[in-house]
């Protein structure tokens, strides 16, 4: 039950912050359109969550997207506040998700050993 729980709120925060870069309610110069949240962790007591951001933008405008975030984070959780129907918002912390380089990365390496 517990890990449905954090599963669904996980679920909420990750589509109210897409929501937010997509209609720029964020408004951050540094903040490309072109970013998405891949995943968001948090802590078992829901006091604290960590947001996974990747994209297909060059790794430079991606750090200053998540850069702009983390900046953001304090807009970004009292927007949550209003959204989410917990007690208690989480605290957000933004990373950047390096895993679509990483699979790129392991493809490419496998398509050289074909080779």
């Amino acid at each position: 039950m517990i890990n449905h729980v954090h599963e669904r709120l996980a679920q909420r925060i990750q589509e109210a912050i897409g929501m937010m870069i997509v209609t720029k309610e964020i408004k951050h110069p540094l903040l490309s359109p072109f970013v998405s949240v891949s995943e968001v962790i948090l802590s078992k007591d829901k006091a604290y969550a960590t947001v996974y951001i990747t994209s297909f933008v060059e790794d430079a405008q991606l750090i200053k997207s998540v850069d702009a975030l983390q900046h953001s984070a304090g807009y970004i959780q009292s927007r949550l506040g209003k959204i989410l129907t917990t007690r208690n918002t989480p605290q957000l912390t933004f990373k950047v998700d390096n895993s679509i380089a990483e699979q790129k990365r392991m493809s490419d390496l496998i398509d050289s050993l074909d080779t």
